[in-house]
């Protein structure tokens, strides 16, 4: 998951560039038992790790009057991608794919077995469906999972930070090839892998980014920008966007609708409450808190979770930076602290980094809780691998920690309460 170290500022953010890139209806009852041990898991994937192979879908004779892609799907809630259908081909376009993008990228996915379209030469092609596919991502490889498509990846970035146990099982029967990202990513190395398309993502950063060597050495490369989505949902909907690139939008847009539903559901369990505990975000890095600004994914998860984030009257999309003494004023009685540094382990860790933080009333009743209940001796953290298409279950974490009393049985998944 991590490759780059990440600025403190994309942390409070927007949590895997956020330590990943720059360096995020159904009855509550039947939602509480699916809310389990397997977090890439939803009410509709398949049981199988994989799905028909493109050969299998490449029509023998091209037929000009079909519609070859009779399943079609739109963002509901993502605004950073869209696509419009034509017979036998799809334009998808990516907006804002990173902070201060200036341009939109537009990729063209021919149905295999049919013509390429006239008037597109400037478009970067892709036959689809794809049969392999490289990630320099790990919060893809639970796309794949839910699609049933890991037979179809080939390479990942960093082994090390995966956390995916059929992935990690892949890797250890030497079915994967490794690659680091950014300015380190081996080039040559993906060039003999031969991938139907390399899926990475931008920073704007022209020394860390990928995506421009990629392609200038001619391979099929796709820009992910999730993590500039403003909202949980629409984070987990780039599921769809993985999905065009497999001909299999009918599979995505259940799987979606699924955890759409769940979400809602656990979002109108926790407006039902009287009272809505005060929580903060985030730590001192350097001199500067990096605190999550109102319009931000962060800000909406706590709010749906029945919470009074101290932030969420700002105007703010991205992370506003804060002194210390700014922070401390305002959050010294505030009822909860959340998503704090993952090197902290225990309360006195946070003090040990500065006393102050023992002032705060949220510290002194034992109320810190972080969101790295599944990291790996790597350090990689499974929040931002599989977390971020499952919102629903780090609501339902959420709103476990404010209002336990809510969801009596559910036993966390991604937090966990910081030692004493």
């Amino acid at each position: 998951m991590k490759e780059p170290k990440a600025s403190i500022s994309d942390y409070a953010t927007s949590g895997w560039i956020r330590l990943l890139k720059v360096t995020a209806g159904l009855a509550v009852v039947g939602f509480l038992g699916g809310v389990g041990c397997q977090p890439t898991q939803s009410p509709s994937a398949l049981k199988s790790d994989s799905s028909p192979t493109s050969a299998d879908q490449c029509p023998v004779a091209y037929d000009p009057t079909q519609d070859y892609f009779p399943n079609k799907v739109q963002s509901d809630y993502a605004v950073g991608f869209s696509v419009e259908y034509h017979r036998h081909y799809k334009i998808v376009t990516v907006q804002n794919p990173w902070k201060g993008a200036n341009q939109t990228f537009q990729y063209l996915l021919v149905q295999c077995g049919t013509p390429k379209p006239p008037g597109f030469e400037d478009l970067p092609m892709v036959e689809v469906p794809i049969s392999s596919l490289v990630v320099l991502s790990t919060t893809y490889l639970p796309h794949l999972e839910l699609l049933g498509q890991l037979d179809t990846l080939v390479g990942v970035s960093q082994f090390k930070q995966v956390n995916s146990l059929k992935v990690r099982a892949k890797i250890d029967r030497g079915e994967l090839v490794e690659f680091n990202s950014g300015n380190t990513l081996d080039v040559e190395r993906l060039l003999v892998t031969a991938p139907d398309l390399v899926m990475t993502y931008g920073t704007g950063n022209p020394d860390t980014d990928s995506h421009p060597r990629l392609v200038k050495a001619g391979l099929p490369v796709a820009l992910v920008g999730e993590y500039m989505e403003e909202s949980p949902l629409g984070q987990a909907e780039w599921l769809k966007y993985t999905a065009l690139f497999f001909n299999q939008e009918a599979q995505a847009e259940q799987v979606f609708s699924d955890i759409a539903q769940e979400y809602q559901s656990m979002v109108q369990l926790a407006q039902s409450v009287a009272q809505r505990p005060t929580v903060f975000t985030g730590f001192s890095h350097n001199g500067t808190w990096y605190m999550p600004g109102g319009k931000s994914y962060v800000s909406q998860l706590l709010q749906d979770a029945g919470a009074n984030y101290l932030w969420s009257e700002s105007d703010a999309r991205g992370s506003l930076p804060l002194d210390f003494e700014a922070v401390f004023n305002r959050a010294v009685k505030a009822e909860f602290w959340v998503n704090v540094s993952q090197d902290w382990r225990s309360r006195q860790d946070a003090i040990s980094t500065d006393a102050r933080y023992g002032q705060l009333s949220a510290v002194q009743a034992d109320r810190v809780f972080n969101n790295t209940a599944r990291v790996n001796a790597a350090g990689g953290n499974d929040y931002w691998e599989s977390g971020v298409v499952n919102p629903h279950k780090v609501l339902a974490d959420l709103i476990k920690i404010f209002h336990p009393e809510l969801l009596p049985n559910h036993q966390l998944i991604y937090y966990q309460k910081l030692d004493s």
